[in-house]
């Protein structure tokens, strides 16, 4: 009997995606069952399909996914995304654009003929009785200490918004995205990767939307989830991976917590020294929050249990975003993706990972364009020769956009091939 038989006709793919498999073409949206099949069968004879966005096709692979959900998904080989067509669903801008490529194939190495990847952190998910809180990651020195090989508590925040896709934008997106489907992109993005031999997801607690009604049920799951972060009497104690929406970092009654949207009950307790550094490092964060009714600021941080149940804070990193969740840098940043947003553009934004927030990468990728995907750049210093606002990429196929924000207004835009219509997608 085929290993195959107790495996659900399943495949995961992108919706409006059309494949070739042996000869024969899949239209996604119109052949489900046939397509599941045939997907099933490429896997079995380890056969790739390719994606028919190009006129040459563009090479994928199958993976099949883990227990309890089984199937299949067709992903991409690793940094191939840019060879897609612009408009393709599974278009994405090359690493090299953003602190991904800095990372890919050391700190985050995917293997296609599993669909596992293994991530090097750069941080300790366990703790060990009487060491103080490090620095907190988004720090100028830990920025420049850091090697490339492993993903810092940033990196890692970065790499898995990029999974989720939540840093990808389409107008069809617009009024879609609650908590609750962060949540869910979130936790679907850390199934299949692991981190020291565990999977991560088991590692990683992100809180359910809060309601009253089911706030017993919450917190016995919560509860559970947190049960694998509590301290040992000897040796290392374990640490979790928390992802939530801060209301507030604030002085309690005895030292200082951080408040969390929909975990109104259970703060977050944090000593004297890691509250001293987290002014010191988020400073322009924290004032971009304060100013803005219009910025969320998102933590990511490690935390473990005393022996009493009191949760703790061990290292953090925050990340302002905007209302859609986007990630915005500064105040503009924040400027830039409003206007994007604005203009119902479909771009997909760029984050620097390890690297300083304010490398020379790209800010954002237009992919509405045309045959041409547009490169956004924001420059901070000066250069020699003027104030060019087009370039051409090298390599890449797409083409540039530059604004120095301290030496001009926002330009102009380039203009959309054609009027973006509004679908719901899956990132929404």
């Amino acid at each position: 009997m085929s290993d195959l038989a107790p495996v659900p006709a399943l495949a995961i793919s992108a919706a409006g995606a059309v494949y070739e498999i042996d000869g024969q073409r899949f239209e996604v949206a119109g052949a489900a069952a046939a397509f599941a099949d045939a997907v099933a069968q490429a896997h079995a004879c380890h056969r790739r399909l390719r994606c028919l966005c190009q006129a040459d096709g563009v090479e994928m692979y199958v993976a099949r996914l883990a227990p309890p959900h089984g199937g299949y998904a067709v992903k991409r080989l690793p940094d191939t995304g840019w060879h897609h067509a612009p408009a393709c669903p599974s278009y994405a801008p090359p690493a090299e654009l953003s602190g991904l490529g800095q990372v890919l194939g050391s700190a985050i190495a995917e293997d296609p003929t599993t669909g596992e990847t293994t991530l090097a952190l750069d941080f300790a998910l366990s703790k060990i009785a009487g060491r103080t809180s490090p620095t907190p990651s988004d720090t100028v020195t830990s920025s420049v200490s850091t090697t490339g090989i492993r993903l810092s508590l940033r990196g890692l925040l970065h790499y898995l918004w990029d999974e989720a896709e939540l840093t990808r934008w389409h107008p069809g997106f617009c009024g879609k995205r609650s908590w609750g489907t962060v949540r869910r992109l979130l936790l679907a993005a850390a199934e299949h990767k692991r981190v020291g031999g565990d999977p991560l997801r088991l590692r990683l607690y992100i809180p359910e939307p809060f309601s009253l009604e089911r706030r017993e049920a919450i917190n016995e799951r919560r509860l559970a989830e947190w049960s694998r972060a509590v301290a040992q009497p000897k040796g290392p104690s374990p640490l979790m991976l928390l992802i939530a929406e801060v209301k507030e970092i604030v002085p309690s009654r005895y030292g200082y917590k951080a408040v969390l949207k929909h975990l109104p009950d259970h703060a977050l307790m944090l000593d004297e020294h890691l509250y001293k550094r987290l002014g010191r490092s988020f400073e322009p964060d924290l004032a971009l929050w304060a100013s803005s009714a219009d910025i969320r600021m998102v933590m990511i941080a490690t935390f473990g249990l005393s022996g009493a149940g009191v949760a703790s804070i061990h290292e953090l990193c925050l990340m302002p975003v905007s209302m859609q969740w986007l990630p915005v840098g500064d105040g503009f940043g924040q400027q830039l993706i409003d206007k994007l947003v604005a203009e119902e553009r479909v771009f997909t934004r760029s984050l620097p990972y390890n690297l300083r927030p304010k490398e020379p990468l790209a800010f954002a990728v237009l992919s509405d364009c045309g045959a041409d995907a547009v490169t956004l750049r924001l420059i901070y210093q000066p250069e020699t020769g003027g104030r060019a606002t087009s370039s051409r990429a090298q390599g890449d196929g797409s083409t540039g956009w530059t604004w120095r924000p301290e030496m001009e207004q926002l330009p102009r835009l380039p203009g959309p091939a054609v009027e973006v219509r509004r679908v719901e997608g899956t990132a929404a």
